[in-house]
């Protein structure tokens, strides 16, 4: 059953129409000492994330002390349940793949926003509307920065996801692209002395990820600096797109200046019940003039604007 809520005006019409003055008139017949006059003690009102956490308080009560890390990199998100409403609605449920922009504004306006969220968390220029997924979206990253810098080799660190890195070997091999892994130390970091030996003028990007496959923040400001001395692009993997809302992004140091940047994340609004689940993305940018529009024209799948009219 639907609820239907009146505004002060609508209950005031209701009552003249029924010829009463007020709504305690409609329980005249009540005697008063069964009337209830004081608010009822009960707990206040909570919001949809406090009943689901109160829930999950009370589901703890089965079984304590676990931790679950189905994810391996994908975390649980609190997702407001008015979002599966509002993604079935006809002005969004249009067809997967606008060929024909004129019927299918809802999914074009759905990857403009998406885009300019993207672009708005990482700080970069540019974005597509995404990959198949996030191992994919980290291969074509490395791709790009060949084709970008001219180089041929890439560096990628053993902290990103070993199921990533086992894509990115895919299509490296059949592109004849070198890969030097670098493996980490006891902090759960990168090993920044192998990382800095293995980064030579035929490296094309470094790839780290941040967070780490360990959960760790990976130093993307020093990890920048170095492979952007040697005239590399770094490439930042986020598994976890929620960080990028309290970690430091590119225009704080978070991810350099002159680099390009792979968002491999999962929807935010999908439960974690498979790890392979998660959605690729490839926002780019370079501090060197016009070197972005490289960049954008290097990349993979859909790129969706707002036109101007002359």
């Amino acid at each position: 059953m639907r609820y239907l809520p009146k505004s002060p005006a609508d209950r005031e019409e209701m009552l003249q129409e029924i010829g009463v003055d007020s709504i305690d008139a409609l329980f005249e017949t009540i005697p008063a000492e069964y009337q209830l006059t004081r608010d009822l003690k009960i707990p206040r009102q909570q919001s949809e994330s406090e009943i689901i956490e109160r829930f999950r308080e009370f589901a703890e009560n089965n079984a304590t002390g676990y931790a679950s890390f189905l994810g391996a990199g994908v975390y649980r998100h609190y997702k407001p349940v008015i979002i599966d409403s509002l993604v079935l609605r006809g002005e969004f449920l249009t067809s997967y793949t606008p060929y024909q922009p004129e019927i299918s504004q809802g999914t074009l306006q759905a990857m403009f926003e998406f885009q300019t969220m993207i672009c708005e968390l990482t700080g970069m220029e540019i974005a597509n509307a995404s990959m198949y997924d996030g191992s994919t979206g980290a291969a074509e990253a490395m791709m790009m920065a060949v084709r970008v810098t001219g180089r041929d080799r890439a560096v990628i660190a053993r902290t990103v996801h070993p199921e990533y890195r086992e894509v990115i070997a895919t299509y490296a091999q059949h592109q004849e692209i070198p890969i030097a892994e670098i493996g980490y130390a006891a902090n759960g970091r990168v090993d920044m002395a192998a990382l800095n030996t293995a980064i030579t003028s035929e490296t094309a990007c470094v790839m780290i990820q941040s967070p780490n496959f360990f959960g760790t923040i990976e130093d993307v400001a020093a990890i920048a600096e170095m492979a952007h001395a040697k005239g590399a692009l770094l490439i930042v993997s986020i598994a976890e797109a929620i960080s990028l809302g309290v970690v430091r992004r590119r225009g704080g140091g978070y991810c350099g200046d002159g680099g390009a940047v792979v968002w491999c994340g999962d929807e935010l609004r999908r439960p974690v019940l498979r790890r392979d689940c998660v959605q690729g993305e490839v926002p780019a940018a370079d501090a060197r003039p016009h070197r972005w529009r490289d960049q954008g024209h290097g990349r993979q799948a859909r790129v969706c604007a707002d036109a101007v009219d002359a």
